[in-house]
């Protein structure tokens, strides 16, 4: 348009005009004013087809600009789309976290309650506990002190918290060296206070392994009551073993003497006659000599029992143990109401280099005297002409284990006797007291388990046959 207006510009001026007259002038001077109709026409359709071109072109472009302002608002549509359900997106999520947030929260709620209560119920357990605590930082200073300690010590607990153990009771008997072992180990360390007739004590030092936490928490147990108590009921126990023994012992006793004195008395009766015959008396008096030693044996192997009770332990050989049982059983049970001891096959089976080790001699030898009097009780109850009675000892090591077995063919144990052998007063048969004295082995029981910590069994069938079987530790 701007060409066509700078062309028309140029046509129309004074030049311009002037020189198209000249052209459309006729010779003679006089204008052709046809041509000049269609020269004016020519351009005017130029002009106008210029002008139906430019506005088709423009036409295209705006149709070309409308399609783009279609797309991009297609496209606008498209985003708007995309964030309004981003949004939407965006709000669900935002939707769930809060109700999320809100169950987390509900939930820490509840959680911190129950800390609360379970923090109330294990102050509660502290306050109430009937053991001594006491809490310790890593610089030995008071973090918890109970009421039981408050009790003991006569010191509350506002007055020792923060402050250091041994400032404010030095008469408690742990030691910072002990602490310190705890703390070392990483373990339980337990230490054992008392003094005989007045006090015990069970200190329990209990090192804490978590690492925002360090320290130490002390448990001190005053079990004076429950040792003196204890101690009564092994009093009490020792005793009752100890009639058992000593009215086993009046039995092995009463059997010699009941012999001497009807020896005793036929002497005396023989005496009163004139005619007595003296050889005749004196094998009654030597017969009583013999049952007055063997009482004597019987009392004696009784003394060096009693006598023995506070000895330590001594290195001593368990065949030589063995054979000095045996030994007091041929004087001990050389009369008796069952089967004699003289009677009886004894054989033994001893293992080579059997070794030395650490017991109560005398107590040990009473155990194999027991065994040796229960073996004749049952073995006197066999009335068969043919029967040879023995007994069977064999001794083994087995690792850092002594063990003996002792077998007998004797009268065989019921299921319920084999169950109650070793029960304190196991029989009280009044009507067979010889078979009551053989079956009472609580003190053998109480002797080997107790004070030799080993075991013994019994296991006796229908074929009698009796084994005992004896584990003793080597250390």
């Amino acid at each position: 348009m701007k060409k066509f207006i700078i062309t028309a510009s140029l046509l129309l001026s004074p030049f311009a005009t002037a020189d198209i007259f000249r052209v459309f002038r006729e010779d003679d001077g006089s204008t052709n004013w046809q041509w000049i109709a269609n020269f004016s026409s020519s351009i005017l359709i130029l002009a106008l087809t210029y002008t139906v071109l430019r506005l088709f072109v423009s036409r295209r472009q705006a149709h070309q600009y409308n399609n783009e302002l279609e797309e991009i608002r297609a496209q606008l549509e498209k985003r708007v789309l995309e964030r309004t359900a981003t949004l939407n997106e965006s709000n669900t999520l935002l939707t769930e976290s809060n109700k999320a947030l809100e169950a987390e929260i509900s939930k820490h709620l509840t959680t911190t309650s129950q800390l609360r209560q379970s923090e109330s119920y294990i102050s509660e357990i502290l306050q109430s506990m009937p053991l001594m605590l006491i809490g310790l930082n890593k610089d030995n200073q008071i973090t918890q002190w109970n009421p039981r300690a408050e009790e003991i010590s006569g010191l509350a607990a506002t007055k020792v918290m923060g402050k250091d153990l041994w400032k404010c009771y030095p008469e408690i008997t742990v030691t910072p060296n002990q602490i310190a072992e705890a703390h070392k180990k990483q373990s339980a360390v337990t230490i054992k206070y008392s003094q005989r007739g007045q006090f015990h004590f069970d200190i329990t030092i209990y090192p804490l392994k978590d690492q925002s936490v360090t320290g130490v928490v002390l448990l001190i147990d005053d079990i004076t009551q429950r040792v003196n108590s204890e101690t009564m009921l092994i009093q009490r126990d020792k005793m009752s073993l100890m009639g058992e023994m000593a009215s086993t012992m009046a039995h092995d006793i009463n059997i010699p003497l009941r012999e001497m004195l009807k020896s005793v008395k036929t002497a005396r009766q023989d005496l009163t006659d004139e005619s007595f015959d003296a050889v005749a008396l004196g094998e009654t008096l030597e017969d009583s000599v013999i049952r007055g030693q063997q009482a004597k044996s019987v009392i004696e192997n009784l003394l060096d029992f009693s006598g023995s009770g506070g000895d330590a332990k001594s290195i001593a050989s368990i065949a030589d143990i063995i054979e000095h049982s045996i030994e007091i059983a041929e004087d001990v049970l050389s009369v008796t109401s069952g089967l004699r001891f003289q009677y009886v096959d004894v054989k033994r089976e001893y293992a080579d280099d059997l070794p030395d080790f650490p017991c109560y001699t005398t107590e040990l030898q009473q155990v194999f005297l027991s065994l040796i009097r229960h073996a004749c009780a049952a073995l006197g109850q066999i009335d068969d002409i043919d029967h040879s009675p023995c007994i069977r000892i064999a001794v083994t090591q087995l690792y850092d284990d002594i063990w003996i077995r002792f077998q007998h063919n004797g009268e065989s144990l019921s299921d319920e006797e084999q169950q109650y052998l070793f029960e304190p007063f196991a029989s009280q048969d009044k009507d067979n007291d010889q078979k009551s004295m053989g079956q009472r082995l609580s003190f053998t029981h109480f002797i080997i388990t107790e004070q030799h910590h080993g075991q013994i069994a019994v296991v006796s069938d229908n074929g009698n046959e009796t084994i005992f079987s004896i584990q003793l530790p080597l250390k």
